[in-house]
């Protein structure tokens, strides 16, 4: 199982071929999942909000789930999620391949590596979202006929409330363009454990003070089923283009663990 998915809100019920649903034990507890097929190609699919959505964003178990996917033998990750946009260039609808992110997350656990038998990793995010997994999306996107952004800031928040207006405008200063509560620590603990990942952010809203309307989730919900058959063919056309070995720099991000 060299692929995965981690599918945020509204691609929970993606559909997978010949599935089977598993359950990987972890050192973070017990991580459900799905394998199938999308096309040719053998996928694992976690739902990162659980069944249902039951999960906040703070709530998470980020460092479970990623284990458990290197427990299958993953590999390389694809990812969405639902963010917001701060900036004039991205709109509702639009679907942003990130390169960089800003953390404000305040209380979740933020690596494997916590010392003691573990020993310690400060690892390299210089370039957090893999580039040839970001080829990849893109190769596949121009398949289709599908146009998608490449780069961006994703600011993440701790949830699950939305920003203030003040807050919005504290992000945009610092050079944030999407705001979205599960990018972080995700795509770390991927990078620590060796593993390709690269996320496809979804734009479902105007982010608080940009808006004119009051925040909801339902406006979020009623975007990602508005994207949902886009996001499919795009994660199926991706999936043509995936090659199992790893050429790129994240597989060497935790070569210095325990080395502190």
């Amino acid at each position: 199982m060299d692929f995965a998915l981690i599918g945020g809100t509204g691609v929970e019920n993606l559909s997978l071929a010949d599935k089977t649903e598993i359950t990987v034990d972890t050192p973070y507890g017990s991580v459900p999942l799905q394998t199938g097929k999308i096309g040719n190609v053998e996928m694992a699919f976690l739902r990162r909000h659980g069944s249902g959505h039951t999960v906040p964003p703070h709530r998470i178990n980020y460092r479970g789930n990623i284990w458990a996917l290197r427990e299958l033998g993953v590999r390389k990750i694809l990812a969405t999620g639902a963010v917001g946009s701060i900036s004039p260039e991205f709109r509702t609808g639009d679907i942003v391949l990130v390169d960089q992110f800003l953390d404000f997350t305040k209380n979740r656990p933020q690596t494997f590596f916590e010392g003691g038998e573990q020993g310690v990793l400060h690892v390299d995010v210089s370039d957090p979202y893999c580039p040839e997994l970001r080829k990849n999306i893109i190769s596949g996107a121009q398949t289709i006929g599908l146009d998608v952004k490449e780069g961006g800031v994703y600011v993440c928040t701790e949830g699950p409330r939305f920003e203030t207006p003040a807050e919005i405008k504290m992000y945009n200063i610092l050079g944030g363009h999407l705001v979205g509560m599960t990018g972080v620590p995700e795509v770390v603990l991927a990078r620590e454990l060796g593993l390709c990942y690269a996320t496809m952010a979804l734009v479902t809203n105007e982010a608080a003070g940009i808006s004119k309307q009051p925040l909801t989730h339902s406006e979020v919900i009623a975007t990602m089923n508005m994207l949902g058959a886009t996001v499919a063919k795009l994660i199926e056309s991706t999936c043509r283009f995936l090659k199992k070995e790893q050429s790129c720099y994240c597989l060497t991000g935790c070569t210095e663990a325990g080395l502190f």
